[in-house]
């Protein structure tokens, strides 16, 4: 049995971040659902509204990080490998960083309208967020991880129903967009959301590298 085996037996682990990724978890979920509103808000008013509503939720988000960082500068004992609680939670950001960019974008490009494939991108990310929570609050519970890897599972197969909503919407919009500067809004929009998608997979990738290393 190595060291680390032997500290996770004898010495007590501290539990203080568990709380701290259940509530960046669920902060990006909201800032998905929050965006999926944005996409389905026609008032201008309205829009805006929602708009800085992201971007509070995106300011959340960085507080939740900052504080899981110093607490992982000033704690001894860790539930699992400091490289893998930094991975985590700047993974966790990411994606909420890429929603928000995507509503910045939103902001300043002020498309015409947004497509079904808009929507649909929008809900997967909705998937893949709610995906993420389910797993990150089974990080408790690292023993049994079979919901972990179930939710990464899921969030690899969103990932790649993302990719393919992408590229439709890509040749589509090369196909059909007769407006130069609203065919460059539009794919900067979705790109952005397809990126966002990509990160949540890198949050799965980080999930399943934390199950090999304990198990």
């Amino acid at each position: 049995m190595n060291i680390s085996k032997i500290f996770q037996i004898f010495v007590p682990v501290d539990k203080k971040f568990f709380p701290l990724f259940e509530a960046s978890a669920e902060n990006l979920v909201q800032t998905a659902q929050k965006f999926r509103q944005l996409l389905l808000t026609t008032d201008s008013f309205d829009r805006m509204s929602v708009i800085r509503q992201v971007k509070e939720l995106e300011n959340r988000g960085d507080e939740f990080t900052h504080t899981i960082f110093n607490e992982l500068s000033s704690t001894f004992i860790t539930p699992f490998d400091r490289e893998d609680i930094h991975a985590l939670t700047s993974s966790l950001d990411d994606v909420v960083d890429y929603i928000n960019g995507a509503a910045q974008r939103i902001e300043i490009f002020k498309p015409k309208e947004f497509s079904p494939e808009f929507i649909k991108m929008s809900d997967l990310l909705v998937e893949a967020a709610t995906e993420i929570e389910i797993a990150v609050k089974e990080l408790r519970n690292l023993k049994n991880p079979q919901k972990i890897i179930e939710s990464c599972i899921k969030i690899n197969s969103i990932e790649n129903r993302a990719d393919d909503v992408y590229h439709y919407k890509l040749k589509s919009l090369f196909e059909t967009e007769n407006d130069a500067i609203e065919l460059i809004k539009r794919k900067e929009i979705i790109e952005t959301l397809e990126k966002a998608i990509d990160k949540a997979e890198d949050v799965s990738d980080v999930l399943r590298t934390i199950i090999i290393k304990v198990a």
